[in-house]
């Protein structure tokens, strides 16, 4: 993390905390509301090698999904942030998509000291965890996810990220975090906001620090995260002289690509999974 946003992060001992969740989510989470079978993609995973791991980070070991192709590697490497239920079954899939595509993706769970996101049973509940954990502790825990994935079987050199609601906003902070981030593609993450003790900036206010392209992906009728947000995050990028690519779809809700929810539009999250996929393509090989 950049010395100017750690500096503005409390001294939160989060190396002492003990962990909440000892596995993730089987299924699809309940928080969510209910699930939309019929639209849920389901992507098997013959010709890869996937699984919960164990990934050492301060504090203990945090549980991830890790989903590669069966061959030796070393492959590109994409870092994939839950949304803010956890990682459950959609995000698992999500990095069976990728490993299909020849990328080892992992998703961590970075809620693991705060709460064990599969006894929580409704959006109160979601928010109540999310808003405990530190952005300093998410940087960390993605640090260590990706020195564990450059150890078992991806190519350091060819790191991304990417990530939904929560994690959308997440994906821009850690662009602006680590050097060795080649690309991060963001679905609908807050741009904008107010500055607390646990989250000290926002996406624009680390503009200047980003350190690779960003492709954001936002829907024009999302009640959270308005258009004059992007447009604002768009003239910030100008001016920085910054990678400025967005795509807002008309009339699409927040978590368009949530297959599992009623929120998901098909056309726009076909539309936009290639867009990412292409983005990754040429920054990642």
């Amino acid at each position: 993390m950049n010395a100017d946003l750690l500096s503005l992060v409390p001294k939160v001992d989060f190396s002492r905390r003990g962990f909440m969740a000892t596995s993730l989510i089987t299924g699809f989470t309940v928080a969510a509301g209910p699930v939309m079978g019929q639209t849920a993609i389901k992507t098997d995973a013959t010709g890869l090698k996937d699984g919960e791991v164990d990934i050492p980070v301060k504090g203990g070991m945090m549980k991830a999904y890790r989903a590669q192709p069966a061959g030796a590697g070393p492959f590109p490497t994409i870092l994939v942030v839950q949304e803010i239920f956890g990682v459950h079954e959609y995000i698992k899939d999500t990095c069976r998509r990728f490993a299909k595509l020849g990328y080892q993706a992992i998703a961590s769970d970075l809620y693991a000291r705060q709460g064990d996101m599969s006894k929580v049973t409704d959006m109160q509940g979601a928010i109540a965890v999310a808003g405990k954990v530190p952005d300093a502790q998410v940087m960390a825990d993605l640090d260590a996810t990706a020195a564990w994935a450059a150890k078992n079987g991806g190519n350091p050199n060819r790191l991304g990220i990417t990530g939904f609601c929560w994690g959308g906003r997440i994906t821009w902070l850690y662009a602006a975090h680590n050097p060795k981030v080649k690309a991060g593609v963001a679905w609908y993450g807050r741009l904008v906001g107010q500055a607390s003790e646990l989250t000290p900036k926002h996406p624009i206010d680390i503009v200047k620090d980003l350190k690779a392209p960003v492709l954001g992906l936002y829907g024009a009728a999302d009640q959270g995260i308005p258009v004059a947000s992007v447009e604002q995050m768009k003239a910030a990028l100008e001016a920085a002289k910054r990678f400025n690519t967005f795509y807002v779809y008309p009339d699409t809700p927040h978590a368009f690509h949530a297959d599992y929810r009623p929120s998901y539009r098909k056309a726009e999250a076909e539309d936009a999974w290639q867009k990412a996929v292409g983005f990754f393509k040429v920054h990642l090989g």
